[in-house]
């Protein structure tokens, strides 16, 4: 069981409060939700939605099919009248025009009016979805914020069961039976992460859709005990963070493509000086200011090589919000035992979707510490040690008497000094070097779902995992042999199990969220592996399962 609701109007009108309302009340009631959000980049006007999707079994993504539709303005019927299915439904505000037999037209803002609060038109609305579905919702009325005053509840609670009175049920589906989850978004997942991960310092400008790890970091900070500093701009986000390292505390920055495109000086820096650092680049299309509020996959070539020169970094990728914490939590690691930056990439689709997860297991978590706070007596330390890993000592600054932590964005001798000696140079820099050759050994194989000897092999990363796997079990289910690897750790490239189901498979498809399909670019410089087909969407929306399937059918096949 699963149903689609598509909530739509112009910005201002009160579409999430309704899609909040809903989800708290379905997550509360034992649902699976996903919910995702189609936003226009202005603050009043436009036409924007958000569609949520529920039902017993979990769900991994969004889908086009509607089985309702909650219309504040015009546009919301005239544009997605033609995704309602023949037995949906759509509730909208009396003053708005159809002649669909589908269409209920309520008196939602005149209620709302009446009750002297017109904001509260959402919660009309929230009321009859809840009432049109059967669903079982807290008579204590605990989903409204407790924030407001006692007044302002009460008309909340009017406003809901004057919108409950309004329709008749259709689904009585009643409550279900999920348990021990919670429900939350991309973001916030990446932020939960970085604070299981030891993070004790975290700068960033706000750019969206990156803003809120910053913003639910700071609501936090005093709770946490850790320090979030909003920058005067991303150039020095990145060095305070940079700074912050070097003094021995886990730190962490973030931004869209834009602000990491200000960053790249300072990754060299980075690099050279071996500061550990973990940089979140939350995606969105480019170029320039490009689509502020929707989403692509096309920062990954940039990632690759970002910042001139040579250095080894780790390149990351998030699939879902529960992946997002535990990638966190490890970029964190990883980037203390490399010295060394971790890019983690995730996108606008996973910062503002919400979905029902697992909790957190933090039972197996452990923060690593691989800084030293002493040195043999009798030895001069030495920050850039030459070693067969490629990892030298790295002293925390003060923590050892008569020692000192030099750091440099010259090229260095072992003690961090300037030099210019060719000989030193080709040391340090393979000593630098090495490290990307251990790298591979903490590298996760990406997650195969589908037939174990597939015809059809397709290969995503990051935010696709819901759609393709959705996609994978709907064409298995239509007699087709088809498989999946999703790839969270990118680069350096996994490639044990992408080696084994390309031996077994007749066609690989690459499907992305960009024009040039950056990962099978990825993946044919690092083992030749050439795609057969590419499956690719730029429009700034996020790829859906049904879409993955038509390509297959019509395109691969």
């Amino acid at each position: 069981m699963k149903f689609n609701i598509l909530i739509g109007g112009s910005a201002g009108q009160g579409m999430d409060t309704i899609a909040t309302t809903l989800e708290k009340i379905l997550n509360r009631s034992g649902f699976y939700v996903f919910s995702t959000r189609d936003v226009m980049s202005r603050v009043r006007g436009g036409h924007s939605f958000i569609q949520v999707r529920f039902g017993d079994e979990p769900i991994h993504s969004h889908s086009n099919e509607l089985d309702l539709i909650v219309a504040l303005d015009q546009n919301t019927i005239d544009i997605h009248l033609p995704r309602l299915k023949e037995d949906g439904k759509i509730i909208a505000d009396e003053a708005l025009k159809s002649e669909d037999s589908r269409v209920s037209k309520l008196g939602l803002l005149q209620i709302a009016r009446d009750l002297k609060m017109p904001i509260v038109v959402g919660v009309v609305a929230a009321g009859a979805v809840v009432k049109y579905f059967g669903i079982t919702y807290d008579e204590q009325f605990s989903f409204i914020s407790p924030k407001f005053s006692e007044a302002i509840k009460e008309v909340n609670k009017k406003a809901f069961l004057a919108g409950y009175d309004l329709v008749e049920t259709k689904h009585n589906i009643g409550s279900s039976s999920n348990e021990n989850h919670i429900l939350i978004n991309g973001n916030n997942a990446i932020a939960l992460g970085a604070l299981a991960g030891g993070v004790s310092y975290y700068s960033a400008y706000p750019m969206t859709p990156a803003t809120s790890i910053m913003t639910y970091l700071a609501k936090n900070q005093v709770k946490a005990g850790i320090v979030v500093e909003q920058a005067e701009d991303e150039i020095a986000a990145i060095n305070m963070a940079l700074g912050a390292s070097y003094a021995g505390v886990r730190a962490m920055t973030g931004s869209s493509g834009g602000g990491f495109s200000l960053m790249v000086e300072a990754l060299g820096l980075g690099g050279i000086a071996e500061i550990p650092l973990v940089v979140a680049d939350s995606q969105r299309p480019g170029p320039a200011t490009g689509l502020p509020t929707r989403t692509e996959q096309s920062d990954l070539s940039f990632m690759l090589t970002a910042s001139h020169g040579e250095f080894p970094r780790m390149v990351m990728s998030v699939r879902n919000a529960e992946d997002a914490f535990y990638q966190t939590f490890r970029a964190l690691n990883l980037a203390e035992k490399y010295q060394t930056i971790v890019l983690l990439l995730t996108d606008q689709y996973l910062a503002d979707s919400n979905i029902t997860i697992p909790k957190y297991d933090l039972s197996n978590l452990k923060i690593e510490d691989y800084a030293i706070r002493e040195v043999p007596e009798g030895e001069e330390y030495k920050r850039y040690k030459i070693t067969e890993s490629g990892i030298s000592p790295r002293l925390i600054p003060g923590k050892a008497k008569g020692q000192v932590s030099i750091v440099d964005s010259d090229e260095h001798s072992e003690e961090g000094h300037i030099i210019e000696s060719a000989e030193e140079r080709n040391a340090m820099m393979e000593k630098r070097m090495r490290k990307a050759i251990l790298m591979k050994e903490d590298m996760q194989e990406p997650d195969y779902f589908g037939v174990e000897n597939p015809e059809i092999l397709l290969l995503g990363w990051g935010s696709t995992y819901g759609s393709m796997k959705e996609a994978v079990e709907i064409l298995n289910n239509e007699g087709l042999s088809v498989g999946a690897l999703s790839f969270g750790d990118l680069y350096p490239l996994p490639v044990q199990k992408l080696n084994k189901y390309k031996s077994i498979a007749k066609k690989v498809v690459n499907v992305e969220q960009n024009y040039t399909g950056q990962l099978g670019k990825l993946i044919t410089m690092e083992t030749a592996i050439k795609m057969d087909h590419s499956i690719l969407k730029y429009d700034g929306r996020q790829i859906i399962a049904e879409e993955i399937c038509s390509k297959v059918r019509n395109e691969v096949l």
